[in-house]
């Protein structure tokens, strides 16, 4: 393959994700001629649905192909009324970030023009923050592996380690430095934790302030989860970076969504140091799933795609210098997967001494 070429694994998934997976790839084979870019796109299967016909979410040939990949795509996968025996989800995705170690899931969270926001305050447009969520361990590391004795008590056991600690402090805190350059202004990771109640916490808070002094340039926090949750929603606009473990993530990533127009308008990545996959924040939405809607209706779909304003946060991408994640002027006509993977490929055609700047 020739270097401005990237191996795609395309990962469709259950419901809407379908749909969104259509979109995106209409938009990339625009970009392949718009850009002189070429995407060798695979298709994956996998999800609720492939589980209820075969017993298995995801072949180890999917997961094999998503590895092989520079980068992946996907759509949402899961249906609330499949599930495994023990009462879980079947979730590819989350086995994706264990067995490819996608330690930092990166949740950008920035006031969209023309999007209504849901807080009143004027100050509500000046809302831009990452969400820095660790994907591999704290209570998730429980997955599969509760306990439930005598039908009586149910236990999960939350893990916290330095080595992943250390990574995903490093990875916000260089996110906070690209952040400064582009906002120019000093940056700030906080650490979300409860510390002041359990061990493990305490333990990443002492890793994350030693992380911190081999950052001098940016200010290190810590801000309680409780104290968060009322903050995100009193003052927003005052976050810059932050840091938090994988259930804590995982709840405020969706209310970092709600107050800039919901999940459709939230992209994410789950990134590694050697894979990268790249999703919207919104679930499969069975309720909507097939009728044409979850894109907009295909006129204005069609248009958007014509008129270029899907393919327009690949040519601020590759055509200037931007942060790691972008969001698009025209938000409307923007898609959260493209919107995700459009950063990571102005980096790599960076890193292949494409782009000279």
């Amino acid at each position: 393959m020739r270097e401005n070429s990237f191996r795609l694994a395309i990962m469709p998934g259950d419901g809407i994700g379908v749909e969104v997976m259509e979109a995106a790839t209409a938009v990339l084979e625009v970009i392949e001629k718009r850009h002189d870019i070429g995407f060798k796109m695979e298709r994956v299967n996998g999800g609720a649905r492939q589980y209820q016909e075969t017993g298995v979410a995801m072949t180890e040939e999917g997961f094999e192909a998503a590895e092989r990949a520079d980068a992946i795509l996907f759509g949402a996968m899961g249906s609330p009324d499949i599930r495994h025996p023990d009462g879980t989800e079947p979730a590819p995705q989350l086995d994706m970030r264990f067995r490819m170690k996608l330690y930092a899931g990166l949740r950008p969270i920035r006031a969209i023009p023309g999007v209504p926001l849901a807080l009143a305050s004027p100050r509500a447009s000046e809302i831009d923050f990452a969400l820095v969520r660790e994907s591999t361990e704290g209570l998730f590391a429980s997955r599969g592996k509760g306990i439930v004795t005598d039908d009586k008590v149910a236990t999960d056991t939350m893990r916290i380690t330095r080595d992943v600690t250390e990574r995903v402090s490093h990875f916000s805190f260089k996110l906070a430095e690209r952040r400064a350059r582009r906002r120019k202004r000093k940056g700030t990771v906080t650490l979300i934790d409860k510390s002041n109640v359990f061990r493990s916490f305490a333990f990443m808070r002492k890793i994350f302030f030693e992380v911190a002094s081999q950052h001098p340039d940016v200010t290190a926090a810590q801000h309680s989860i409780d104290a968060t949750a009322l903050d995100l929603i009193r003052r927003p606009w005052d976050f810059d970076v932050m840091v938090t473990e994988n259930m804590f993530g995982d709840i405020l990533s969706d209310l970092g969504a709600g107050l800039v127009g919901g999940m459709g308008f939230a992209p994410s990545a789950d990134i590694g140091d050697d894979h990268a996959l790249f999703q919207p924040c919104h679930g499969t939405a069975p309720d909507i799933a097939g009728q044409g809607i979850a894109m907009g209706d295909e006129l204005t779909s069609r248009r958007a795609l014509s008129e270029g304003r899907l393919v327009r946060p690949f040519d601020i991408a590759i055509k200037s210098p931007r942060s790691y994640f972008l969001v698009s002027e025209h938000a409307k006509a923007s898609h959260p997967v493209l919107e995700a993977f459009a950063g990571w490929l102005r980096s790599k055609l960076q890193e292949n001494r494409i782009l000279p700047y």
